[in-house]
């Protein structure tokens, strides 16, 4: 039948009999439904077989992972670092290993040289490259103050940091000797140690939330059928998301981490997205749709809204490929695969099974459990909640936005830095050793700097003018005495030690004003180290940073629009999540840099990882306007209705709350669970994305959004009538027009058309309408035509075949 407009009106009688039947004006969404409810059975096999063949050859990713791309490889300090160890001929330190002489005794005993001389000289030449040792090549800086500890330092064969890995596995049992305490450093031992410990973290992080998973969703379900939809799509996207990475790998370096980021959004987010698809596809069963049409509104509605996410997720994430560190490119790709795998098995997957199923999906249900359905109770609380906000917005408003700005306030002074040893955990064998290197040996220590003078062509720089720049760098305060580490052809290499913390402010003051000297003529000077390092990589974040920003702020207000037809919301959308993103680093910055907390978390307070803060902006803002758009899918979708803007806002909290809710607590499980990672980086990313999903979910979206929307009351619906027109003709409607008359008589209530409705449908008045008399926005009145029989069944059709 049609609308008095001409406008089709759904006849399910017809749609559960053309399985491929498609209406006029259906949006793409709702089309795509209809499509893979028809291929159930093939969808099924198909994703299910790609995903375990998949996953079962990414296994062997594990072996391909890397650590390291911290820094810019064409930065300053890079450039030093490569041509100074051109220039020396410096052998590559990737394990260092220090010997320390039993009670009584010095490295000089003869017994304890001869067999560590003998250990050294057993080690596969293979697999090492080159052996320095004291006991070899009695050079003092090998052997402490105290002569108690001697140093070894082993080279590995391999020509990239993966090949060196094995070469270092192949040893590490090698290094021992028996009466001798031995304690092995170095890059390779480090990296060893991570990748060990990410494997072992991503189990049990597993290990540990998919059964707590299964047992919430069961109890917000109802049904042990229901819950165990989204723990499916969970695993699988995990397993799968292996053999994505692998993939990857054969192109570019892959870092360790990119394993545990790809896995906890992976899983995360499928379990978000099979959620909100089970849970609408459970709605639509309770008004009392079936089949074709239960499944194809299902999509249409909350696969519109898995879209929206994982697109806006990985704009977002494709963000940190701007960044010339290759950590962060590594955790992009992993990051952008994993969340576009979560979105596909979402709309392939869940749809064939919801096909499959049907009413079966409530099977195994609990005792207490009642079937989902629109009835008056729907919501009350959250109803509630918001008929409070809004009586009184602007002071619920004021009091978040202050807390919010003052939790963020400690991030103003927040300390930057590069991974280190205190990553690991602090009994870690491998942090120990460095730990011991850095007391015993200074001069390997990461308070060193390289100052490199290059000169031009093949002339190096003159001894007065090399002499002039040694004095004058000597003078730096800071900075301790410039020590000649040798030459080559035309470049100079100095050395020194920084005074103070490898990240304080005091050393990056030195390191900048070292290299604001004069520079003798014709020369170029480059300065090198740690800390300088550190101030190359936030210079390169911070040149594109703003980029991102504009990236991800931009794809927002774009997709925002053409979801929801307003100027304002999405700009009200980017505001809030800013505010939310910033409260949560203020506080990891208190926990993490300035300690408070730390102890009972097993912290070791440090500088933060630039990366790291990048990485984490990009997930915890699309995650937050993730929610907002949910929230204000319902709202604008009330609002078309007919429905004033209190009643709107109502609305859309009734009937989102307790999913948003459920969704950030699945989620705040799944992250919790890296949160107990061994290694800082994760635990960093786990307590952070914890933090800012219970804020986001509860104050933010339940609280302040509503009182936003109050006090902006009509104006927040608002779009110029040329940007109104330009999103009408994109398809992307959650609810062609087709169900438009449909959804508006479903309001507030369910109402059964069994006669004609000559005038607009009005809203149900609510007590709160009493004291915020705000009128809704005029609608044109829509007049819908009683229910025909059967034969006088007019409308309008396309069928697909």
């Amino acid at each position: 039948m049609v609308t008095g407009l001409g406008r089709p009106v759904p006849d399910r009688t017809q749609g559960a009999s053309d399985p491929l039947r498609v209406e006029v004006g259906e949006s793409v969404f709702a089309c795509w439904g209809t499509v893979a409810h028809r291929f159930r059975s093939t969808s099924l096999i198909l994703v299910l077989l790609t995903a375990v063949a998949g996953g079962v050859w990414g296994l062997g990713v594990f072996d391909r992972l890397g650590q390291g791309g911290y820094d810019d490889p064409a930065s300053e300090a890079a450039r030093a670092d490569e041509i100074g160890d051109a220039a020396l001929d410096a052998a590559d330190a990737d394990v260092m290993v220090l010997y320390t002489a039993p009670p009584g005794r010095t490295v000089d005993d003869p017994d304890m040289a001869s067999k560590i001389n003998v250990k050294l000289e057993a080690l596969p030449r293979t697999e090492v490259g080159a052996v320095t040792s004291y006991w070899r090549t009695p050079v003092p800086d090998l052997a402490g103050q105290d002569k108690r500890v001697g140093l070894a330092v082993i080279g590995l064969a391999g020509d990239d940091p993966n090949a060196k890995l094995r070469s270092y596995e192949q040893i590490s049992g090698e290094l021992q000797v028996a009466g001798v305490p031995t304690q092995v450093a170095g890059e390779m031992p480090m990296q060893a140690s991570l990748q060990e410990r990410a494997k072992r973290d991503l189990a049990l992080a597993e290990a540990v939330s998919m059964p707590i998973v299964l047992v919430l969703l069961v109890l917000i379900f109802g049904g042990v059928v229901a819950a165990s939809l989204p723990v499916l799509v969970g695993g699988l996207a995990v397993f799968g998301s292996l053999g994505l990475l692998h993939l990857i790998s054969l192109f570019t370096s892959v870092n360790v981490f990119a394993v545990n980021v790809a896995s906890l959004l992976g899983l995360g987010l499928a379990i978000d997205y099979g959620l909100f698809i089970v849970g609408r596809y459970r709605e639509e069963l309770g008004q009392g749709r079936r089949g074709v049409e239960a499944v194809r509104r299902t999509v249409a509605s909350a696969g519109r809204t898995v879209v929206f996410s994982s697109t806006l997720l990985i704009i977002a994430l494709a963000g940190l490929l701007l960044f010339p560190q290759g950590f962060l490119r590594s955790l992009a790709y992993g990051g952008m695969s994993a969340v576009a795998l979560a979105a596909t098995i979402s709309l392939t997957l869940l749809p064939a099974l919801l096909g499959l199923l049907e009413h079966r999906v409530d099977a195994l249900a609990l005792p207490w459990h009642r079937k989902a359905t629109e009835g008056t109770s729907e919501g009350r609380g959250f109803r509630q909640l918001a008929d409070k906000v809004m009586k009184r917005p602007l002071l619920t408003a004021v009091p978040i936005v202050v807390a919010l700005v003052i939790l963020g306030a400690p991030f103003l002074h927040g300390r930057f830095g590069t991974p280190n040893e205190v990553m690991l955990p602090s009994g870690d064998p491998a942090r120990q050793a460095v730990e011991s290197l850095k007391r015993d040996f200074p001069a390997m220590s990461d308070k060193d700097v390289r100052i490199v003078l290059r000169g031009q062509g093949e002339a190096p720089p003159s001894p007065k003018d090399v002499e002039r720049f040694q004095s004058e760098g000597t003078e730096i305060r800071g900075m301790q005495e410039l020590r000649p580490a040798g030459a080559r052809g035309a470049v100079v290499v100095f050395n020194a030690t920084l005074e103070h913390d490898t990240y304080s402010d005091r050393s990056a003051r030195a390191v900048q004003d070292l290299r604001g000297l004069t520079p003798p003529p014709g020369t170029e000077v480059l300065v090198g180290g740690p800390t300088a390092e550190n101030l190359d990589s936030l210079r390169a974040t911070s040149q594109r940073l703003p980029w991102m920003a504009l990236l991800i702020v931009g794809a927002t207000l774009v997709l925002m629009f053409l979801a929801f037809g307003s100027v304002l919301l999405p700009i009200k959308a980017v505001v809030v999540s800013a505010l939310s993103l910033s409260a949560t680093f203020g506080v990891l910055t208190g926990v993490f840099v300035d300690g408070h907390g730390a102890g009972p978390l097993g912290i070791t307070p440090s500088p933060m990882e630039d990366g790291v803060l990048v990485l984490m902006a990009s997930i915890v803002f699309g995650l937050s306007t993730d929610y907002e758009a949910f929230l204000l899918s319902r709202m604008v979708e009330a609002r078309a209705g007919g429905a004033s803007t209190a009643e709107a806002v109502r609305t859309g909290l009734g009937r989102t709350g307790r999913m948003i809710s459920a969704a950030a607590l699945l989620l705040i499980v799944v992250t919790g669970a890296f949160a107990t990672s061994g290694i800082l980086m994760m635990r960093f990313i786990g307590v952070g994305m914890v933090l800012a999903l219970a804020l986001d979910a509860t104050v933010v979206r339940m609280v302040l959004v509503p009182a936003l929307l109050r006090l902006l009351g009509d104006a927040a619906w608002w779009a110029p009538r040329p940007l109104r027109r330009s999103q009408a003709q994109v398809p992307i409607d959650e609810a062609g027009p087709a169900e438009d008359a449909d959804e508006a008589t479903r309001l507030t209530e369910p109402v059964e058309c069994s006669a004609e409705i000559t005038g607009p449908i009005a809203p149900v008045p609510h007590p709160a309408e009493t004291t915020l008399p705000i009128a809704p926005a005029p609608r044109p009145i829509r007049r819908v035509a009683p229910a025909p029989r059967p034969a006088e069944t007019t409308r309008p059709s396309t069928s697909v075949r």
